[in-house]
Parts: C-alpha cells; structure tokens; sequence
C-alpha cells in the first residue's frame, strides 16, 4: 500500500505540531573560557620561577644575573611571603647573601609587595644567559682604502642591490678586494 505525500498545508500543519531542538550553541574560546579558573590558580599559587627567568637580567643587574638563576619559588602558607632559590655559582654565593636584601626588594618590585620574603641558596654550575654568553665581535686592523678604479666596478657592481643590502655587501666587498690586492699585506685567515 503506497502512501502519498501530504499537501504544503499537512506540511505546515505537521511542522507548526513538532518541536524541534534549537541549534547548539558554539563552544566559547578557550582563552576566555579559561580565564576565571587561570585567576583563580594564579591568586593561590601565584607566578613561578619560570617568569622572573627571561627578565633576571633586568631584575637583578648584569653582575648577579651572570652567577645565578632563579630555580624554584615556593608560596608562604596562609598568604604570607614565599621563599625564592636561586642557583649560584660556588665563589658567588657569599656576593648573593650579602645583597640578598637588594635581590628581595628587586623581585618583589617585580611579582609585587610581599611575594617573597626569605632567599635560599643553591650552589652549583650556572648557565649563563644566552645574551651574555655571545663574545662581543672583534674587528681587526681596517684595510688599506681601494683604488678610485675598484671602488667604482665594486659600486657599478652592487648597483641592482637593494637599499639595505648595499652597505654591508660594499663593505664586504672592500675587506675582499683589500685581500685579494697584490702586494697588499693583509693575510687570509
């Protein structure tokens, strides 16, 4: 027994009769959904050692930040000051404890009022920054000025270069023909 289909009125009346389930909302970002409970850990456990890491340098000074590095930072119970560990290398340890005041200070002008109120030493081997670990570039005795006629093929040479490029690639240029120049007395290295 074949069925027909209902008219457009049967059809209205049919979907005007059902209910039908709203369309599910979209699931909220999660940095927003996140945030409340993010708070919440950071008032009761506070930052981490972690954060004063890539600012040390500018927290303690180019001296201290050579020698030491934070390590860890434990929570003082009841909401009272923690206690910051640094890692210090052996000899610089005594240097620590006697600006261990000052290293107070600087941290908690940098996690706020109270965060930490006792320092605990570690000694032991430091890395040191990858900033400060960088020897400084050491530039040799300058090259002997060129002739009229090699500055002018050196520029006719670097003429399609761009703007930016060009300083550094005339001053390579000039180091490299200095070499290559006879009776020049710069030696290759």
């Amino acid at each position: 027994m074949r069925r027909d289909l209902p008219t457009d009125s049967e059809v209205r009346e049919i979907l005007s009769r059902r209910r039908t389930r709203p369309l599910p909302r979209s699931a909220p970002p999660a940095g927003r959904a996140l945030a409340p409970l993010i708070k919440q850990l950071d008032a009761k456990f506070g930052r981490s050692a972690g954060t004063l890491e890539p600012r040390w340098r500018e927290i303690v000074g180019e001296r201290l930040a050579r020698v030491t590095r934070p390590q860890k930072l434990t929570r003082g119970k009841g909401g009272a000051g923690g206690t910051l560990e640094l890692r210090v290398a052996g000899p610089a340890a005594l240097l620590v404890q006697h600006q261990s005041e000052d290293i107070l200070a600087r941290v908690n002008l940098f996690l706020g009022p109270g965060s930490v109120d006792r320092l605990r030493i570690a000694q032991g081997p430091v890395r040191p920054p990858s900033d400060l670990a960088r020897p400084a570039n050491r530039i040799g005795p300058s090259a002997p000025p060129l002739s009229a006629h090699a500055e002018a093929e050196l520029d006719a040479s670097l003429a399609p270069a761009a703007e930016g490029l060009k300083a550094a690639l005339q001053r390579l240029g000039r180091a490299v023909l200095a070499v290559d120049r006879p009776g020049s007395d710069t030696r290759r290295r």
